[in-house]
């Protein structure tokens, strides 16, 4: 009998601890950063007068790495109805080794690694002939107006503004620019000393 009260007395113990009402001091050996001295977002709190612990940020603020004040490196224009004149990123052996990876991934599907306008996307799409970069009209271009074809599309193509950055860009502008001098160049662009090589 004795041994039966003994086991009733500590199953209610145990049960006892098992209650739903919470200590106003709990014990903790590892508190899990439950409580942090923090506001979460939405909450209200006694700071501000308005009590909102979510702030609008200041204005004029800009996230880091979202500064754009160069319109004409970012947009192609130097004012909203002029494009770009001339490329504004500055042309390099790499700039342009750049640019011929770029137009070689993105370009050539359409355009030919040459950009004559017979890629593979045009041989085997006979109805549809992408624009030959050859062409006089396209020599004539700005180059920001092509960087803003590049970013923006122009009918059936596409904008590659998410597939490619604007330094990128630029540099595939600065490597067409490149194919076509290589495509309308005459002797008297190569220098004196090397025209007899190129015969």
């Amino acid at each position: 009998m004795r041994r039966a009260w003994l086991v009733a007395g500590c199953s209610a113990l145990l049960l006892a601890g098992c209650t739903n009402r919470q200590r106003l001091t709990q014990i903790e050996v590892w508190d899990d950063m439950k409580r942090q001295p923090k506001y979460r977002a939405q909450m209200a709190g006694d700071f501000f007068a308005d009590e909102r612990a979510s702030r609008r940020p200041v204005a004029g603020t800009v996230a880091r790495g979202h500064l754009r004040d160069d319109s004409a490196f970012y947009t192609g224009m130097v004012d909203p109805d002029t494009y770009s004149g001339k490329n504004p990123a500055p042309i390099t052996m790499d700039s342009l080794k750049a640019g011929q990876a770029k137009f070689n991934t993105y370009c050539s599907p359409c355009h030919d690694r040459t950009g004559s306008g017979k890629g593979i996307v045009a041989v085997r799409t006979p109805g549809w002939q992408p624009t030959n970069l050859q062409d006089d009209r396209i020599k004539k271009m700005a180059d920001g107006e092509i960087f803003s074809v590049i970013t923006h599309g122009r009918r059936s193509m596409p904008g590659y503004r998410f597939q490619v950055s604007e330094s990128d860009r630029w540099a595939i502008v600065g490597y067409l620019r490149a194919l076509q001098r290589a495509t309308s160049g005459t002797l008297e662009d190569v220098p004196a000393d090397l025209r007899a090589e190129v015969r």
